[in-house]
């Protein structure tokens, strides 16, 4: 009878053991071009793992463990994100502190990884919510607020009613809290930004030296920025005692073309214009409508377009005349000056709303067919020469772009400008559970730096949900002296965004315990930028720009040496069911302690793995679950059959089997770089299944076998390390070199090469692999389907890729 396979006993074996012999310890000494940092976004400390997470952080153990069999020496550290919202709410709901709630939390994860196979190097571990990260974090703010990099204001604020604060432009999704789904409104208060505009054209410059990013996740975080260049003009407004109205436009050359201007429902000039005219109460009431309508929605090219005048006129600085404003649902503060010059013309939306509400529409810019557009339907959005536009028609519009905006810099009626759809980073949260502003406010000195760090965060706090910011009710916390004068002061009484603590973190794990900066700079030159970045796209725009720009302060600031954080990102796909994201809400959650449970570890690994491309979703099956546990069952029982009773390999006469462990050896190094999990593993269990063919001649199957061993060991670590020692290895199979296979072995025997003409597909021929050019193309010539399509025609290029692809250009 042959031992039955119990991963239960397996894998706790081997978890204990690793973390005894301190298998994942960083090492202390690394010399230049053995190391690389692996690391996956740490864990936001909110309840515990899903199976998204677990996904992600496999693939990013698969990498590690498989760079150290290359001989790098790793870093692969973890952590905790672990300040928020979630642990203010837990407490008001459960009646439980976020510290304590926290940590129970910290301790679930820890179990889970360490279940999962994944055993970091705890004695590297970070939290931000511990006083010995967060007096860090306090620290770079101040540096910040030395270089003017941090500053406050009072300022419209996107204020979430349930979690009672203020949240960032992009923790805003549809006008809603990305947290509790609660419709966001503008509440003024006096908040804390980061000057991230002051970066916008470096953080874009930048992405273009970001090979190793995927290009989705560059376009977003390029039309998050929303670089244009164009004109700001100034419109005054009649009657306004001098008041002016900044416009900003990409298409100076149609200013003639502006019979009327829209602003923004949000913009701060509408309550004055509107006051006392009798178009102000029906203005109001369709502003009020406008703030509680989604922006996306409003954004839209289909929406209809709505707006109402506000009864007052401003006065088109080139053309002298009086032209209405009005506000509409498509014009948005996010971008510009939240306020527009309308050319119907020559501006699609602007035409809409014309028609809709009688607006003029008058032409500037004539086509070069020498026809004035008739505008029916369309606004003319071409190139062209300038008409009706005094001084300057006959010009072409791009000519004209720019003469009108010197001309409008030499009568001091604009400028030259560029408009970024990037707004600061608000920082400011009323909350408890977060990394306190180390500010105290006097009212003789100011706005003073604390002078002693860290600013703690007071145990003593009611948290109720609901009021203030529950700092400003602690009186021991906010009454002190200050640190200038010694007068009477008051501490700040904001926390820090959580995405402030996570946009350095990756720096501290070079040091983690170093107690004399927030980084140790030493470590930071051996170990830093990260090589390998792991995270979901869904922080495209949130941690993975404000680390960028994290990093370019502290470059301008000659902390560190770099100004990019991550050289290469990737971004794994999400884990669904039922076509839908897996949701306790939804009821279709599937949960990792369980499948645990029931499966084990490496089945579970196995799984998330194979079961599609790392950067596609994957949609969960327990068949395919119970697949994967019979994969590892069939190498468990081969494996206990061979290594334990069969002799050594002694006839080294070159057969099939060992042909096809060579070419496996080579395909699965290959799609490892790629991190194409799926593909590495499905070959393998090719591999076993030819193994199987030849089980009842040991004498090759035994080095097939240990093969196997070696180059599914990143993949599932548990039923490798017992099945290698077993075999009488006194070594970890994890500290093994990789692999390395034969060239002339793995050549593959035939192959199916595509032969397409004018790159449409026509034929395939199945050849001895490695044949030459020439070769190929004379097969490929010879075929009867290709002869009959290129008959009479010319032959311009034959374009081979070798095993693959024939493309005849006829």
């Amino acid at each position: 009878m042959i031992e039955e396979y119990d991963f239960v006993k397996i894998e706790s074996k081997w978890q204990d053991r690793w973390v005894r012999d301190g298998f994942y310890k960083t090492p202390s000494k690394v010399d230049a071009g053995e190391k690389h940092y692996i690391l996956d976004m740490f864990a936001y400390t909110s309840g515990s793992m899903h199976m998204g997470n677990a996904r992600t952080y496999t693939i990013c153990d698969v990498l590690a463990r498989y760079r150290k069999r290359q001989g790098y020496k790793l870093l692969h550290p973890t952590g905790w994100d672990a300040f928020g919202l979630p642990a203010d709410m837990a407490a008001v709901k459960h009646g439980v502190h976020p510290s304590d709630w926290t940590d129970g939390n910290i301790v679930r994860w820890r179990q889970q990884f360490m279940r999962l196979g994944m055993p970091f190097d705890w004695d590297a571990e970070i939290a931000t919510c511990r006083p010995d990260y967060y007096r860090w974090t306090q620290w770079l703010f101040l540096k910040f607020f030395e270089k003017g990099l941090a500053y406050r204001k009072y300022a419209d604020g996107n204020w979430c009613p349930s979690c009672q604060t203020v949240l960032a432009n992009e923790q805003v999704i549809d006008e809603k809290c990305e947290r509790c789904d609660s419709v966001v409104e503008q509440k003024s208060l006096n908040q804390w930004f980061f000057r991230i505009t002051a970066y916008a054209d470096r953080l874009l410059e930048g992405l273009d030296r970001l090979d190793g990013w995927p290009e989705k996740v560059k376009v977003m975080q390029r039309n998050w920025i929303g670089r244009s260049e164009g004109a700001e003009l100034l419109f005054s407004i009649k009657d306004g005692n001098g008041e002016k109205i900044k416009v900003f436009t990409t298409r100076p050359d149609t200013v003639y073309g502006a019979t009327y201007m829209i602003l923004s429902p949000e913009h701060p000039m509408l309550p004055d214009l509107m006051a006392g005219t009798d178009h102000g109460p029906s203005a109001a009431t369709f502003i009020e409508r406008m703030r509680r309508t989604d922006k996306t929605e409003r954004e839209a090219a289909d929406a209809e377009k709505e707006g109402a005048f506000t009864g007052r006129y401003a006065i088109n600085p080139f053309t002298g005349q009086e032209i209405p404003i009005w506000t509409a649902n498509y014009v948005l503060m996010d971008y510009g000056t939240g306020a527009i010059m309308a050319v119907p013309a020559h501006d699609q939306r602007d035409l809409d709303f014309a028609r809709k509400y009688g607006l003029p529409v008058k032409t500037v810019v004539q086509p070069n067919t020498g026809k004035m557009p008739t505008l029916p339907d369309e606004a003319y959005v071409g190139s062209g020469c300038m008409v009706n536009s005094g001084e300057f028609d006959c010009l072409p519009n791009g000519e004209a772009a720019e003469a009108i905006t010197k001309y409008a810099e030499s009568k001091g009626i604009g400028k030259e400008a560029v408009s970024y759809r990037l707004r600061d980073w608000c920082i400011s949260r009323q909350r408890y559970w977060g990394t306190p502003v180390p500010i105290i406010h006097c009212d003789r000195c100011g706005m003073v730096p604390a002078d002693e760090l860290p600013v703690e965060l007071p145990r003593n706090v009611k948290l109720t949900g609901t009021g203030p910011s529950p700092l400003s009710l602690v009186e021991d916390f906010v009454n002190v002296s200050c640190p200038k004068c010694g007068g009477s002061a008051k501490r700040d009484t904001d926390t820090l965004d959580t995405f402030v603590c996570s946009s350095w973190y990756f720096l501290r794990f070079a040091n983690p315990h170093y107690t004399k900066a927030p980084f140790d700079d030493k470590s930071v030159k051996k170990w830093l930028p990260v090589d390998q970045y792991f995270g979901g796209i869904e922080h495209a725009i949130l941690h993975l720009m404000y680390a960028r720009f994290f990093t370019k302060a502290l470059f301008d600031m000659g902390l560190v040496d770099f100004d990019e954080p991550f050289t290469r990102l990737f971004t794994p796909g999400m884990v669904t069911k039922d076509g839908r994201k897996m949701s306790k809400s939804k009821g279709n959650a599937v949960d990792v302690d369980e499948m645990l449970s029931k499966y084990g570890a490496d089945t579970l690994r196995l799984f998330v793995l194979f079961a599609g491309p790392p950067e596609k979703d994957l949609e969960w099956s327990n068949k395919g679950m119970e697949g994967m546990h019979r994969f590892l069952k069939r190498l468990w029982r081969l494996c206990i059959k061979l290594l334990t009773d069969a002799p050594e390999r002694i006839d080294k006469d070159i057969s099939d089997v060992i042909r096809r462990m060579h070419r496996t050896i080579r395909k699965v190094t290959e799609e490892i770089e790629r991190i194409h999990f799926n593909t590495a593993i499905s070959s393998i269990i090719e591999l076993l299944n030819a193994a199987y063919a030849q089980e009842n001649d040991p004498k090759d199957v035994i080095e097939v076998v240990e093969t196997i061993i070696l180059l599914l060991s990143p993949f599932a670590p548990h039923i490798t390390e017992e099945l290698w020692h077993r075999r009488g290895h006194p070594d970890s199979v994890h500290e093994q070199p990789w692999p390395e296979f034969d060239a002339e072995m793995a050549k593959e025997e035939e192959t199916t090469v595509v032969i397409q003409i004018n790159g449409k597909l026509r034929d395939r021929i199945v050849v001895p692999a490695g044949m030459t050019e020439d070769e190929i193309k004379e097969i490929a010539l010879a075929r009867e389907r290709v002869k009959q399509r290129i008959e009479g025609k010319k032959i311009d290029q034959i374009i081979v890729v070798p095993d693959k692809l024939v493309n005849i250009v006829v």
